[in-house]
Order: C-alpha cells, then sequence, then structure tokens
C-alpha cells in the first residue's frame, strides 16, 4: 500500500503529543516549533525536509524513513536513531540538544553535527568518516569500535575516545583537545 504523499508544505506550532503526525511521505517539508515528544514517528517517510525549533525529545523512531534531513535548534534526547530506516539515511544537525541518544552501528559518513550538546550519545560501531564535529560538547559519548577515520573534532570539546578501540586514522583533532584521546591512561599534561 502506497503512502500518501505530503510536500512542499511548512507546518508551523502543531502540538503532535497527543494527535499523532499523520503515516506518510514528507517531501521537502518545513516543521516550525512543532512538538514531537514522546510521539510515535513510526514508518514516516521524511525526504528533504527540515526541522527548526522543534522537540523530538523520546520520540519512537522504528523504521522512520530520514532522507537527507535537517535539524536545526531541536530538542532531541534519547533518540534511538539505529531504529531508523537505513535506506538513504541522511541527516545533519545544527544547535541541537542530542544527549542521550544512540547512532548504534549507524552510516554517518559526512554527517554534519554543528554547535550541539551531545552528552551521553552513543556513537558505538558507527561509520563516522569524514564527519564533521564543529563546535560540540561531547560529554560522556561512547565511541566503542567507532569508524572516526577523516573525521574533525578540531573545535570540539570534552570528548573521550580511546585510539586503541577506535579508528581514528587521519582524523583531525585540536592541540588542547588531545587530552581527550589520552584519558585512559590517567595522566597529567600541563
Amino acid at each position: 500500500m502506497e503512502k500518501p504523499l505530503t510536500a512542499d508544505e511548512t507546518f508551523e506550532k502543531t502540538d503532535y503529543t497527543t494527535n499523532r503526525l499523520p503515516t506518510g511521505e514528507y517531501e521537502n517539508c518545513v516543521f516550525n516549533l512543532c512538538d514531537f515528544s514522546n510521539s510515535d514517528l513510526s514508518g514516516i517517510v521524511f525526504s528533504e525536509c527540515v526541522f527548526n525549533g522543534c522537540n523530538l525529545s523520546m520520540a519512537k523512531l522504528k523504521k522512520t524513513a530520514l532522507k537527507d534531513v535537517r535539524f536545526k535548534d531541536c530538542k532531541m534526547l534519547g533518540l534511538r536513531f539505529e531504529d531508523c530506516h537505513d535506506f538513504l539515511f541522511a541527516v545533519d544537525f545544527d544547535k541541537c540538544i542530542l544527549s542521550h541518544a544512540s547512532f548504534y552501528s549507524l552510516k554517518l559518513k559526512k554527517t554534519a553535527f554543528k554547535n550541539s550538546i551531545l552528552h551521553e550519545t552513543d556513537f558505538t560501531e558507527a561509520d563516522l568518516s569524514n564527519a564533521l564535529f564543529a563546535n560540540c560538547d561531547l560529554k560522556r559519548a561512547v565511541f566503542e569500535n567507532t569508524m572516526l577515520e577523516k573525521a574533525d573534532f578540531r573545535s570540539s570539546y570534552n570528548y573521550s575516545i580511546d585510539p586503541e578501540r577506535n579508528k581514528i586514522k587521519k582524523a583531525k583533532f585540536s592541540m588542547s583537545g588531545i587530552l581527550g584521546l589520552l584519558e585512559k591512561h590517567d595522566i597529567e599534561v600541563e
């Protein structure tokens, strides 16, 4: 059964916490200041959509498709992106709160995380090659068997990445961020 298509529409200040966003395909749509917290977005397809100032915290993403979707100024606590449909999965984030989110085992090549808070976010076994972490707070973010080759962390901070447990060849770090690569050794650098 084909899903209904909604294209080129803007949704303003809509509360989807009690009334679910209808299942379907949303193409080139803009969601401004909408509340999706704890809502069920399962099975919905978003293509080339933009979410501005939305709250998506704890939303269910089972088989949700995110194809070239941008999130700006969004609150996205506890999202399990690994539940999304992985075909053509492409997202980027600017000024978002992504704490306690999980990107377990996802392909996130060239994904941009800008000016965002990613406290305790799980990147275990994800492919973040060529990803950009620009001015992000990565306090207690989890990097375990993560592909970080050519990723850029130069302006980010509070990360702890074990070079022996992750692939970091040609990744970029600032001199002040080097401590995040040495944390497991419990050494002092002055």
